[in-house]
């Protein structure tokens, strides 16, 4: 049985039972649904919320909405946790830009995040993470960026329909699985701050989270989305781990029963030295 909430102009679906709550978080150009065979495997035992980040939802023809801040996001976020979780600590599931917003989440409320399972972007501003990427990788991270910063650009002040033929063009050279027709230039506001300084930009800590980390990413990219020290330091903690597979940026989707599997198995360890440690 599914439970919608309405939270902050946000629509929060809530499904399954158990002591843990799982709230996820997608990326771009994604929804909620991207999470949905995510939800399957893990509402049997856990309690799983979704939502969709404001200005991503399907069918948004208009500019005219605001543009969260960092502050805007994470504030939201935290009045989700509280209506859903407020009690106990969540365990945050995110991929992609909802790792960026979700680690900047568990960083500012260490208290209400009790674990992270982050999938395939680690510490994306880390002196660490930029040193090791190549010319040509860095050329190509800046060149995707921009394009869907300037289609953002486009849409708002120019012309939706070239802006939306823009951001679908680069979603299908990315190989991004959502159906093109779902995927609109609204989606591109997190570029636009990163590169443009929109809503302030995308002013966040330096990656450095409390809570022990899962972190799960795929081995077949051009580039990876954090440093050799990343996945050392999660594979040396003692609640941390790390693990590759084999497939490319949407790893819960490419290698769902792989996926899934390592973060039942992980959860699952984390329950058994909780209890061994009362």
């Amino acid at each position: 049985m599914t439970q919608t909430l309405q939270i902050e102009g946000m629509e929060i679906h809530v499904e399954g039972n158990g002591p843990r709550t799982l709230v996820m978080l997608h990326g771009w150009p994604d929804t909620r649904r991207v999470w949905d065979g995510t939800v399957r495997a893990m509402s049997v035992i856990h309690r799983c919320v979704t939502l969709t980040l404001p200005g991503f939802e399907v069918g948004s023809t208009s500019g005219a909405t605001p543009v969260p801040t960092v502050d805007d996001m994470v504030r939201r976020l935290q009045a989700v946790l509280d209506v859903v979780s407020p009690r106990a600590p969540v365990t945050l599931l995110l991929h992609d830009w909802g790792c960026i917003f979700g680690y900047e989440l568990a960083m500012r409320l260490p208290q209400r995040v009790e674990a992270v399972v982050a999938v395939d972007i680690g510490d994306y501003n880390a002196r660490a993470y930029t040193s090791v990427l190549t010319p040509g990788q860095k050329f190509s991270v800046l060149g995707y960026q921009l394009w869907l910063a300037t289609a953002w650009a486009v849409g708002r002040y120019l012309h939706g329909g070239l802006a939306n033929r823009m951001t679908r063009w680069m979603a299908a050279t990315l190989r991004c699985p959502i159906p093109v027709s779902e995927v609109h230039w609204q989606m591109n506001y997190p570029y636009a701050m990163r590169w443009f300084q929109l809503r302030g930009g995308l002013k966040t800590q330096q990656v450095q989270l409390q809570c022990p980390v899962l972190y799960v990413f795929g081995e077949r990219k051009p580039f990876m989305f954090h440093s050799p020290r990343w996945v050392h330091t999660l594979r040396a903690s003692e609640d941390g781990a790390a693990h590759g597979l084999r497939c490319g940026h949407w790893v819960m989707l490419e290698q769902s029963e792989a996926f899934h599997a390592l973060v039942l198995r992980w959860l699952a360890g984390r329950e058994r030295r909780k209890m061994a440690r009362h």
